[in-house]
């Protein structure tokens, strides 16, 4: 996996992966950004909602389960000093079907908290990590 981040002005940078997306970056307005992007700790963030709740989307289809929706809401603390990891992170589910069962959704959870989802399991040597979740039955 590559990626090039080139630095544009003041605090932006605009990110090139290497599947050939681009992703702007900017800093906040008193660290010389002009609030035109997210931050890099924000994408890291999104980033890992995006990994686990691909996870469980997956799973769930795998296991023939007729999930119509999934929604991760992330809430994370970082430390106060330099370098300010993350030390807390409460990822909250809803999860939109017709008859989901909870184990299911749990299972989902719980597999790819433990093994699948590589950017939480990284972020979870730093920082306390916590899920809940919701179902939702579909119309």
């Amino acid at each position: 996996m590559e990626c090039t981040i080139k630095w544009m002005d003041g605090a932006s940078f605009l990110a090139e992966t290497g599947s050939g997306h681009l992703l702007a970056m900017d800093g906040a307005p008193e660290a010389g950004g002009r609030n035109l992007a997210p931050r890099p700790m924000e994408v890291v963030l999104a980033g890992t909602g995006g990994c686990t709740a691909f996870d469980v989307v997956a799973i769930l289809r795998k296991g023939r389960h007729d999930v119509r929706g999934c929604t991760v809401k992330l809430s994370a603390e970082r430390a106060q000093a330099d370098p300010k990891v993350f030390t807390r992170i409460r990822f909250h589910y809803t999860v939109n079907g017709k008859n989901l069962k909870p184990e299911a959704v749990e299972r989902a959870i719980h597999l790819s908290a433990q093994k699948y989802c590589s950017a939480s399991i990284m972020l979870g040597k730093t920082a306390e990590i916590s899920h809940e979740w919701t179902i939702v039955e579909a119309d």
